[in-house]
């Protein structure tokens, strides 16, 4: 799908990345929502990028970032919710249950979800807890 509209998809993940545990299946359909999430929103000649990041005291950082539109501050808070779909969203289809469900599946992991300006674009980035530890 990026290729067919213009969007340049990466992948940069260290070779240590593999140091995340969880449910494989749920971990799929977050990292699909997110990327899809992307292609709707970015114009032609965006880039989306995927992301793992080592972080301190055994965490792993998964990334979604792009070069699009990005989603205003004002409404980070409220895109989460079932259902939400700001003003600008309302002339895309979709059912508002996208990033809901990534919450979701973030919370099931014990991991925390931050949106975040990428200058330009969005910033999504899922801290997950050490390998070792067993979800909240």
């Amino acid at each position: 799908m990026a290729e067919e509209r213009g969007i340049k998809l990466e992948l940069a993940a260290p070779d240590d990345s593999n140091l995340l545990r969880g449910d494989v299946s749920m971990l799929r359909q977050m990292v699909a929502n997110l990327i899809e999430n992307a292609l709707a929103y970015c114009p032609a000649g965006a880039t989306i990028t995927l992301s793992a990041e080592p972080r301190s005291g055994g965490r792993v950082a998964l990334v979604v970032a792009d070069t699009g539109p990005g989603i205003p501050e004002e409404e980070r808070s409220r895109v989460t919710e079932p259902f939400y779909r700001g003003d600008a969203d309302k002339a895309n289809r979709g059912t508002g249950l996208g990033l809901s469900i990534v919450q979701a599946i973030v919370a099931r992991h014990g991991a925390r979800l931050e949106l975040l300006d990428n200058r330009p674009g969005l910033r999504v980035v899922v801290e997950f807890p050490p390998a070792g530890q067993a979800p909240a």
